[in-house]
């Protein structure tokens, strides 16, 4: 399968390995900011073949992971309202709220509905205009293209009985929030290919002049980092800060400028609470006032805390800026797990602590050992 078994070849992989063994000399630590690239760094066994020079930090691009728990709360608010459709993508469901998750509401007896797409939401609102449908809209900058379109779609339909709850976050702030962070100790970034396919890399542009550290954009397969990591090193050992771009074959300097403006049409840059971390300037998109009536926390009069602090058992915030790994947790393996979270890293397909849970004894899919 073109640009895909290529990536992940083992003898290509090895080389690109014995390259940054190669290539090292100094400790470096280097955080890869999406949790798709976590995953495939834990699953594909990366993390335990790079030499020891070379540190991974896992960054807070789980976008399940870093949404607030005050919002969790108030999807959950509204799916237990009457006549109310809450539809949201697969991995929200069990990240516990401050008292319980989505999929509990759904099993006492809310219509609480999976789907793929914002798309299929508008169409439920269509189908069935004496119930309110709200899709809960969370991801980064890679979502909210589609959210924002299917508000236009409601728009066109004229419907009325349609909105989102938004907990859209941005990468270059999060990046920001991290480095200014004393207790923080980052070398240099893998940034998230999916993110810049949209976006584009000249957002990164500024922050490599401002803390003079390599951004090196990223795909997401074995060959994809190993390559990222390659050329981060480089970067490092030669005293440069530049933003890279390995992810030729997906991402330009530019990015998709047509999804650009469908987001810049429909929302606004602002403030953003994440969870774990706390309130980030300017770092989220809410909808415009022109399309508030979508807006389902204008709609109703939603019942909840605007501050819920996280467990005080739970170290997921340290996890997500680098700061700790999943197995320093004293809960990780034990009260904690993807059955029974404490975290939303434990419960999501992106979350770090779920990927050390389910791979990090488990190197199978591609062998890149000595």
């Amino acid at each position: 399968m073109k640009y895909l078994t290529e990536y992940r070849n083992p003898e290509l992989a090895r080389k690109v390995l014995n390259e940054i063994k190669n290539t090292v000399t100094k400790s470096w630590k280097i955080m890869e900011v999406c949790g798709g690239q976590t995953h495939s760094l834990i699953k594909n066994g990366i993390v335990d073949v790079l030499p020891k020079e070379i540190t991974m930090l896992h960054g807070p691009g789980c976008p399940v992971c870093v949404t607030p728990l005050h919002l969790i709360d108030k999807a959950i608010f509204l799916a237990e309202k009457e006549n109310v459709v809450l539809c949201s993508f697969g991995d929200m469901l069990r990240v516990p709220g401050s008292r319980k998750s989505l999929l509990e509401a759904k099993a006492g007896g809310s219509d609480i509905r999976i789907l793929y797409s914002p798309l299929e939401a508008v169409n439920i609102a269509k189908k069935n205009p004496d119930k309110e449908v709200v899709f809960f809209a969370v991801g980064f900058e890679t979502t909210a293209p589609s959210n924002a379109l299917s508000v236009i779609h409601a728009q066109k339909l004229g419907l009325t009985n349609y909105s989102i709850l938004t907990s859209h976050v941005l990468v270059p702030p999060a990046i920001t929030t991290l480095m200014n962070d004393p207790e923080s100790n980052i070398d240099a970034f893998l940034a998230a290919g999916h993110v810049c396919s949209v976006m584009g890399y000249w957002e990164y542009l500024p922050l490599v002049e401002k803390y003079k550290i390599p951004i090196v954009v990223s795909g997401f397969e074995p060959l994809d980092l190993l390559q990222g990591i390659l050329m981060t090193v480089k970067q490092l050992e030669e005293g440069r800060a530049e933003v890279e771009n390995q992810y030729v074959r997906m991402v330009k300097k530019s990015g998709n400028t047509s999804a650009q403006k469908i987001i810049s049409d429909v929302f606004v840059v602002g403030n953003q609470t994440w969870r774990g971390i706390g309130i980030i300037e300017k770092s989220g998109y809410n909808l415009k006032k022109e399309y508030s009536q979508y807006d389902a926390n204008k709609k109703f009069l939603i019942k909840t805390d605007n501050i819920v602090y996280e467990p005080d058992n739970c170290i997921a915030g340290d996890i997500m800026k680098g700061i700790k790994k999943p197995p320093e947790c004293l809960n990780f393996r034990k009260k904690c797990t993807p059955k029974n979270p404490i975290g939303a890293p434990m419960v999501s397909s992106e979350g770090a602590c779920a990927a050390y849970y389910n791979f990090s004894t488990m190197f199978k899919k591609i062998s890149i050992k000595k």
